[in-house]
């Protein structure tokens, strides 16, 4: 499996950001968002406090089994009341949850945050795949840029592509640039939903949710939905590809010579 993935990562650079899962995982992708980095920086910072509290605990308790054992202290301490004891266990959890609320109050802030876009996307979930739809470039809904995207069958993958993530038609964002993305459901429930760029979006029928994205750098981002939506609920994945402002012109010149 590891020569598969090395191979991946010589034909196709942008998997060498770790943009994609690889096998036995245990971390995170790679952010290409700001918020897919403050989701891990908030992340990592609570497991380095959560690893001090459990080396605090585990630490009182061998004490306690220690220095209480009864061929020590055959007499058991009659201690009812202490203040300090009291006040310390009382403060101390309060101090430690307000030093973690106030960064994940401030991460949800900014992820409801909408900044006033560059462009919009829609994406339409169906059983089983995804349909995008921009309509920026146009005055007339029938003259929007519009296009399925289906899972590449396992058959006809090429070269360094990788098995149930790749699509015939990828979702092509510019970098540096605010994105609003709005997500619905044409049949079931579904969710868009995209690890590097710190994305999750429920897409329900009759109802429009929205998201805001901001790609920090090129690449292939990959996700899937994390909704279970029926059988082929694990074949319709989600590609974005993050390009130059020029390269996203080109692409939606193109696009709109095509429709």
């Amino acid at each position: 499996m590891r020569k598969y993935a090395l191979l991946a990562f010589s034909v196709f650079p942008a998997l060498s950001f770790l943009d994609a899962p690889l096998a036995w995982q245990t971390g995170f992708q790679d952010p290409a968002t700001p918020i897919a980095q403050g989701i891990q920086d908030l992340h990592h910072d609570i497991g380095a406090l959560m690893i001090v509290v459990l080396t605090f605990v585990m630490w009182m308790l061998f004490k306690t089994l220690v220095a209480f054992h009864w061929e020590k202290n055959p007499v058991p301490s009659k201690i009812i009341h202490g203040t300090f004891i009291e006040v310390a266990w009382t403060v101390t959890p309060s101090m430690i949850l307000m030093s973690i609320a106030v960064p994940s109050f401030a991460l949800l802030y900014s992820m409801d945050e909408i900044v006033d876009p560059s462009l919009t996307w829609k994406a339409i979930g169906h059983q089983w795949y995804w349909t995008y739809e921009i309509s920026d470039y146009s005055t007339d809904d029938e003259q929007s840029i519009t296009f399925d995207s289906y899972m590449i069958p396992e058959d006809d993958l090429g070269l360094g592509q990788l098995r149930l993530l790749e699509v015939d038609n990828r979702v092509i964002l510019p970098t540096s640039s605010h994105v609003r993305v709005i997500v619905s459901s044409a049949d079931v429930l579904h969710s868009w939903a995209v690890p590097s760029l710190g994305i999750k979006c429920d897409a329900v029928p009759g109802r429009l949710n929205q998201a805001s994205l901001y790609l920090c750098r090129e690449g292939v981002f990959y996700g899937q939905c994390s909704e279970i939506c029926g059988a082929n609920h694990g074949f319709m994945p989600i590609v974005v590809e993050g390009v130059s402002l020029d390269e996203y012109l080109s692409w939606v010149s193109n696009k709109t010579e095509e429709m």
